[in-house]
């Protein structure tokens, strides 16, 4: 990665923008980030003592620290989480009974980074804002998403003495109500889940980032940062359409040329 990227921590790329210095950024400038604040995270703290690489990780307040469940993952299938996305905030949450899931509940497991844990960390990683109980914000009645996107950037600060200038839209999803609620909140910037990348005079409140998933391989990272991934992905649909078979054989082909990290890229 180093050997094609300038890899630089957010609040520079931040900072830069805000300062009028973004023309002086390094060219190839690449920002590394994940979400949630999973309980595996914690294995990374030699990796990035070993690597000095500069890392965000955006945390929902109200999870980590604590034995309380991320909600999707008391889904039985991908499927079924993606049908919850799609749920208003209150329906999401009356499924999700059926699934043995409560938001204020202490469960016998532990699935996000503990407070120790976090603390540990604090030299090696920039922690920011990712909501308190990760709901789909769009779906929430104003009240509830102001509430998830002022209070994780006050308890973030309070529990474990975090500057907070970053937010990280959870699942990705905005409405305009939302942006201006996380303005208005005092956050720098906020990150999305659109695909591309990011120059010096796009909205710092709608951060493109290349979605990496959890069993990508370097190639794959590698080429979803060059940009070349969506002329991929166009002569994907370009096969699929006019020559029915051909997307898939090629789709297998590519995947399974390789092996693999764990990680959300921004650039």
């Amino acid at each position: 990665m180093r050997k094609r990227y300038n890899i630089i921590p957010l609040a520079d790329y931040v900072r830069a923008r805000i300062d009028g210095r973004a023309r002086k950024l390094p060219p190839k400038s690449l920002i590394i980030t994940m979400d949630d604040g999973h309980r595996s995270n914690a294995q990374l703290k030699s990796l990035l003592q070993e690597m000095e690489m500069p890392v965000t990780i955006f945390l929902c307040s109200g999870i980590v620290g604590t034995h309380r469940h991320f909600w999707w993952l008391h889904t039985r299938s991908v499927s079924e989480a993606e049908a919850c996305k799609q749920m208003t905030d209150a329906e999401r949450l009356e499924f999700l009974l059926s699934r043995d899931y409560r938001p204020e509940q202490e469960y016998p497991d532990r699935q996000a980074l503990s407070k120790s844990e976090i603390e540990e960390l604090k030299p090696l990683v920039d922690f920011q804002a990712h909501s308190v109980s990760h709901p789909i914000l769009p779906a929430c009645a104003d009240e509830k998403a102001e509430r998830e996107i002022e209070r994780c950037k006050t308890d973030l600060k309070r529990l474990y003495g975090l500057k907070i200038e970053a937010f990280a839209f959870p699942n990705g999803d905005s409405s305009e109500h939302n942006i201006v609620m996380t303005r208005n909140a005092g956050y720098r910037c906020a990150l999305t889940l659109d695909t591309g990348t990011n120059d010096i005079d796009g909205d710092l409140f709608r951060l493109r980032r290349i979605p990496v998933s959890d069993d990508a391989s370097v190639s794959e990272l590698l080429v979803k940062a060059s940009g070349f991934w969506r002329r991929l992905n166009w002569a994907r649909r370009l096969l699929k359409q006019f020559l029915p078979g051909a997307e898939s054989r090629e789709a297998t082909a590519y995947d399974t040329a390789t092996p693999k990290p764990q990680a959300t890229i921004g650039a």
